[in-house]
């Protein structure tokens, strides 16, 4: 028994064990099971008393008890919406449904900017889901501070958020390239408390989770380390480039770097073409010139030595010799030469004496009716020049520089049409002499520098200056007009204060709020420096976080964005500014004259008084929409004068060098000052004759005709008149000649030389017409008209006054009192001075043998000179060329490049045509999720990342994508009234406003069809608050042109910015690689049964496209010039093609020496000098073509005979005709104010006329003597028929 009863006693025993240890398990499980549920607690559930530093905002309550399930299905809907990685179960978490509401209202604005990337979006939602609800509150988030709100409740004032390094890393990575389309900047700029470049992942955190941020009722401490006791939040985050759990894709390239790709990276820049390492055209024509030299000269000095062995120098028959001896022998009847000339010498002997008699008999019959040729002449021109009183002069540089058929005159149309024109700019650029320099120490943080600029002093006084510009008062037609009135007010008529860019607006214009400060006796906490420094990291911010609370945004509803409104920083650094920059953008109008009107009026005032402004402190330099033009105008007007004393110089050298004085008794009867004054009024009437037909037909005058087109016909018509003039003054009349037939010989003799180079003109200027610029275009029409009747003129008008003078002169009557009859004298002929030395001296010299290779040597040095350099000559104009010296413009323009840091806004158009109802175009055009890679919104992102090559600055803002943003469910921006259907603002508190969209899976995705069309006009009309930043109505209401009542989208355009552009060639790679952006773009999206297309527009295309073409157009004009000179050449030279290459040979020459002298005077390549280029055609025509003539129709033996006989009778002429004539007149253009006339008139006239004038008579000469067309066989022997047996015929040999 007792051993049973052991064993029993053993089992039993053995049964109580295990009992006791399940007690002990079960008793240590309950003691961690209580210290487990009290390690997870909650910190707070519910809402109770308000906050004191936030009166609107509540107080979340003080709770430690476990997480509580929501009671209700609203909450449940909202945590499933904010917070669906905390639904499981019952739901059980530590925040009820009006704690959720408050979430939802809270991260309204972040929503906004955010969720364009979902990853971003996901972690930042887990960040504040965890905060406010989750059921594990108590393992990372620790009350620190309370304060009582009832006798049974307490609020929560103070938390410690215990966050690790890793989440707080990979949330901000996922955010930090998240764009704000809006605004052109990172949306971390705008919900960082500072700039994007400057967050890091903890400043970001601390700033949304500080109190004085004005949306965070109780202060959060962040805290990223480990705290012993505490677990830190590390909940699983996203990267941008994965897609979640929700099927929502990855972020886009524009909103994710990491999903790019590799970095875009710009193509090398073509080095310059170099052989051992020098310019190659320079190398190219330096040896070509050296070959030439040795080839030519041992060419020269072979054929000498062959002619000292050979014959005689074929200059010894030239000097002082009285007979001919002639290589080709001509007998005294002329029969060796009959049956030698060819049918082409047969012809052109007869063509050209067919014009010789046509000539000489309308000479004839002009002098023999000298009154009714001169009445008929007064006449016709009174008709003419009548049309000017339909003149209209073109100043509108649009209109100057811009063809109506040109792409970018189309495309500037077609911008202004549908979206209205670009603003007015009213700017003032402002520094300081004052050295008011300063260092602020701020509570935390280094000392920062302030620049001058932005002491307060100087800022209440450009604040006093601002306030006068703005209360501005200007009369039109009886009213008053105001800024107000005119002003660009984007959230008109809500808000109609004017869009004001300046600095100033971080304080809202106010005195008072520059002024504000919260301080104590020892520290300035908060002020202006803080507000400052605060606005321009975040621009757009409704408030500055400080105990202030001062918004940043401008009082027109706006951002005013600091590299708009500061100058003369580097990078970000703002304080260090040296200059602020005002701008008053001004409504433009298109067609409405009267708005139109009453802006030019505004800114005239604006300009007195910005000119009559005096402020020591402060320096100013502005300009106005209207300037630029005001400018032309004042400039053209201050040249009058110097324009007047160049002709009144070149008019008083005509009248005293036409006339032959042969001794001082003769000296009144021989002048020809009456004459000459005649002749320049000729001229003129010629200009006023072009000038009244073009104005009849309604074509517009420009500066340019009025300044250059009388100096070319001055240049072209005086040449003519002294060859008409000098050859009757070395000629005899012959016996029984009467006057009107030794004057209608003359004609005869000269006219087809005049008529050579005055019809070449007139077709070069024509066909010159057919250029694409309007500048050029206008010109060459004008001219060319000018020009010929001219001629016809000359050979009429001027010819029976020539007349009527010789027969004066022969009745021994003075000049201008010509009723006096003096005492008959006997009057006797001599050659005059210029004539012989051109005879005696000048031209043998040129021509002998040893000079004459050295004339061909130095001339194609010139041209191979000028040959390696014309590739380098500057293309484009410096605006600061256009206006006077003393412009205020001037300080403007270099200010403007100076100080700017940013450059003009650029439109990105995508025409009408595009369907943006479906998702395949929407992802043709948007930069977000599920946007196509090549879209154009992700194409010109692309294109900013290499902003040193495209010139596009910044990222575009997109109205779609901010649209799809404004739409979502999720957000508070897009509602309606249930009971009306009208839209319902962010702002408005009522309940009968529900969401657009229902916060379903379809309703969460972008709408299509006929629903995107019905909430997008309340997009365009919504305007921003606090709660919706979104709206639309500031930023897009003019980039979408809605069509048929609302139902489509028509027009619209994406903006972005030029980078810097301060020279011509910035301006003009800008406009080329826009273009070539948008021509990818429109090949992208895809039109291919379409005719839209998408194209860049900005304010300044109008004016540089000129310069993508002006290389062609250059080339094209010059040539069809040349071509024409060298048809009309030919056939007016008898059909001596060979005659008429060597003409078109010297021309060409000269406008290639005429680049070369562009490029070392510092000349750009523009319409301008373009014209000139085309004048330089016309007026080497008369250099070149009567010293070809001459010797063509010349019968001397030899070339060098006939050369010497052609620069002896036609060098003197052409010399005093248009080389003396201008000389005078064109050195006084260089005492002109304006830089255009200084650089393109003085410097490109003088080198044209001394250019010419060495081409003419110095190369041309001895080219003809080594190269110029064998003898006109048929000629010499019509020349021996004409004159055998006369006085002349000495002449022939």
């Amino acid at each position: 028994m007792r051993v049973t009863l052991e064993k029993s006693s053993g089992v039993r025993g053995a049964m109580l064990l295990p009992g006791r240890k399940q007690l002990f398990c079960l008793l240590w499980a309950i003691i961690l099971l209580s210290q487990w549920v009290h390690g997870q607690h909650c910190i707070w559930y519910g809402e109770c008393g308000n906050s004191t530093k936030i009166p609107e905002k509540k107080l979340n309550c003080n709770y430690t008890g476990p997480p509580i399930p929501l009671p209700d299905k609203d909450g449940q809907d909202l945590l499933h919406e904010l917070c669906p990685g905390l639904v499981y179960g019952d739901n059980e978490v530590c925040c009820d449904t009006q704690q959720l509401r408050t979430l939802k209202n809270n991260i309204q604005i972040p929503l906004q900017y955010l969720s364009r990337c979902p990853a971003c979006f996901f972690n930042f939602m887990t960040l504040f889901c965890e905060l406010t609800c989750s059921p594990r509150q108590s393992d990372f988030v620790n009350s620190t501070q309370f304060s009582t709100f009832n006798t049974s409740q307490s609020n929560v004032e103070e938390v410690t958020y215990y966050i690790t390094q890793t989440f707080a890393n990979a949330m901000y990575n996922a955010c930090k390239d998240v764009q704000a389309p809006s605004t052109n900047v990172k949306a971390l700029s705008l919900l960082c408390g500072r700039d994007a470049s400057e967050c890091t992942p903890n400043n970001w955190i601390e700033y949304m989770f500080d109190i004085n941020n004005g949306q965070v009722p109780f202060d959060i401490k962040a805290n990223f380390s480990d705290v012993p006791g505490m677990t830190p939040m590390n909940n699983v985050t996203f990267n941008c480039t994965q897609s979640l759990d929700d099927g929502s894709g990855p972020c886009s390239c524009q909103d994710c770097s990491g999903a790019c790709g590799p970095t875009p990276v710009a193509p090398p820049i073509l080095p310059p073409w170099t052989i051992l390492g020098l310019d190659a055209m320079t190398v190219i024509m330096w040896c070509s010139y050296v070959a030439f030299l040795i080839i030519f000269f041992g060419v020269v000095l072979g054929a000498w030595c062959y002619r000292r062995r050979m014959v005689t120098s074929e200059y010894a028959p030239i000097l002082d010799s009285n007979q001919p001896k002639m290589y080709h022998s001509i007998n005294s009847d002329g029969t060796d030469f009959v049956g030698d000339a060819s049918y082409c010498e047969t012809l052109g002997e007869r063509f050209e004496n067919c014009l010789r008699v046509v000539f000489s008999n309308w000479g004839s019959l002009c002098v023999r009716h000298p009154l009714t040729v001169i009445l008929t002449s007064v006449v016709l021109v009174s008709i003419c020049a009548a049309g000017l009183s339909y003149m209209r002069i073109t100043t509108n540089p649009v209109e100057l520089w811009s063809s109506p058929s040109s792409r970018a005159r189309q495309e500037k149309d077609y911008f202004d049409q549908h979206f209205g024109p670009f603003f007015r700019t009213e700017q003032l650029i402002i520094t300081t002499p004052v050295d008011a320099s300063f260092i602020f120490s701020p509570i935390t943080g280094p000392d920062i520098h302030f620049s001058s600029i932005l002491n307060i002093t100087l800022l209440h006084q450009v604040l006093d200056l601002q306030t006068e510009i703005t209360n501005l008062k200007a009369e039109y037609k009886g009213e008053t007009v105001t800024l107000k009135d005119i002003c660009l007010s984007p959230l008109a008529p809500y808000n109609d204060n004017c869009t004001i860019l300046s600095v100033l607006n971080y304080f809202q214009n106010s005195h008072e709020v520059l002024n504000r400060n919260i301080s104590d006796d020892f520290f300035i906490y908060f002020d202006y420096h803080t507000h400052f420094l605060y606005c321009v990291s975040s621009p757009t911010a409704l408030d500055d976080t400080s105990p202030l609370h001062d918004p940043c945004m401008g009082t027109f509803g706006g951002p005013v964005f600091p590299w708009l409104a500061l100058g003369g920083y580097e990078g970000t650094a703002y304080n260090n500014a040296t200059a602020l920059v005002i701008t008053f953008p001004v409504t433009n109008y298109l067609n409405d004259t009267e708005k139109l009107g009453k802006a030019l009026a505004w800114e005239k005032v604006f300009i007195d008084f910005v000119k009559n402004y005096d402020n020591p402190n402060l320096t100013l330099s502005f300009s106005s929409e209207r300037s630029i033009e005001d400018e032309i105008n004042r400039e053209s007007n201050s040249d009058v004068t110097t324009i007047v004393i160049s002709y009144v110089i070149m008019f008083v050298y005509i009248s005293a060098a036409l006339g032959h004085i042969n001794s001082f008794r003769t000296l009144l009867v021989d002048s020809k000052i009456s004459l000459g004054i005649a002749g320049i009024l000729i001229v003129l009437s010629s200009v006023a004759c072009s000038l009244g037909i073009f104005s009849y037909a309604g074509i517009p005058l420009t500066l340019i005709v009025i300044e250059v087109i009388p100096f070319l016909v001055l240049a072209v018509g005086v040449d003519n008149i002294f060859i008409i003039v000098q050859t009757y003054q070395r000629d005899e009349r012959m016996p029984e000649e009467e006057l009107h037939q030794q004057i209608g010989r003359i004609l005869g003799e000269v006219a087809p030389s005049m008529f050579l180079s005055s019809f070449s003109e007139t077709v070069a200027f024509f066909l010159g017409a057919l250029s694409s610029m309007p500048a050029v275009r206008t010109f060459s029409l004008f001219a060319g008209l000018a020009i010929f009747i001219d001629f016809l003129l000359q050979i009429s008008c001027f010819v029976s006054l020539l007349g009527l003078d010789i027969k004066r002169q022969e009745a021994n009557r003075p000049d201008i009192l010509c009723c006096v009859k003096l005492s008959d004298g006997q009057q006797e002929k001599s050659d005059g001075y210029l004539f012989l030395f051109f005879k005696k001296i000048y031209a043998p010299f040129i021509l002998k043998d040893w000079v004459r290779p050295l004339v061909v040597a130095v001339f194609v040095g010139m041209l191979s000179f000028s040959i390696a350099v014309v590739n380098k000559v500057e293309i484009g104009l410096d605006q600061r060329l256009s206006m006077p010296d003393d412009s205020y413009v001037m300080n403007y323009f270099g200010n403007l490049s100076e100080y700017l840091h940013t450059g003009a806004p650029v439109y990105f158009v995508v025409e009408d045509g595009h369907d943006y109802k479906t998702s395949e175009g929407q992802n043709a055009v948007c930069g977000g999720v599920g946007c196509n890679s090549n879209s154009l919104v992700q194409q010109i992102y692309t294109a900013s990342l290499l902003n040193n090559y495209t010139k596009i600055s910044n990222v575009p803002s997109s109205w779609l994508d901010d649209y799809f943003d404004w739409v979502k469910p999720q957000s508070s921006c897009c509602r309606y009234f249930n009971n009306t259907g009208a839209f319902c603002n962010a702002s408005v508190e009522d309940k009968t406003c529900v969401h657009c969209r229902p916060m379903t899976p379809s309703g969460k995705q972008r709408p299509n069809g006929t629903e995107f069309m019905h909430f997008l006009p309340m997009f365009l009309s919504d305007n921003p608050n606090i709660k919706c930043g979104k709206g639309g109505h500031a930023a897009y209401s003019t980039a979408v042109d809605l069509k048929e009542n609302n139902t489509d989208v028509g027009a619209t355009y994406f903006m972005s910015y030029h980078t810097i552009l301060k020279t011509s060639s910035d301006f003009i790679d800008a406009l080329k690689m826009a273009r070539e952006l948008t021509d990818n773009i429109t090949q992208a999206i895809g039109p291919q049964d379409k005719t839209y297309r998408v194209f860049p527009y900005s304010v300044f295309y109008v004016f540089y496209e000129q310069y993508l073409t002006i290389i062609y157009d250059t080339a094209f004009n010059l040539g069809v010039s040349l071509a024409a000179i060298f048809v009309v050449s030919a056939v007016l030279l008898g059909f001596e093609l060979w005659s008429a290459v060597l003409v078109s040979f010297t021309i060409a020459m000269i406008l290639v020496n005429m680049f070369g002298v562009m490029w070392l005077w510092d000349i750009s390549l523009n319409a301008v000098s373009l014209v000139n280029l085309v004048m330089c055609c016309g007026i080497s025509v008369e250099f070149c073509s009567h010293i070809v003539r001459a010797f063509s129709v010349s019968t001397k033996s030899s070339r060098a005979e006939r050369a010497e006989d052609a620069l002896a009778h036609m060098g003197s002429s052409v010399f005093s005709g248009i080389t003396l004539t201008k000389f005078g007149g064109i050195l006084i253009l260089a005492l002109s104010k304006s830089q255009i006339f200084q650089i393109f008139y003085f410097r490109m006239y003088l080198s044209i006329v001394l250019l010419g004038a060495a081409h003419g008579l110095i190369f041309l000469p001895v080219l003809l003597s080594y190269a110029g067309p064998s003898v006109n066989k048929a000629k010499v022997r019509a020349a021996h028929d004409r004159y055998v047996g006369t006085e002349r015929e000495r002449l022939i040999y």
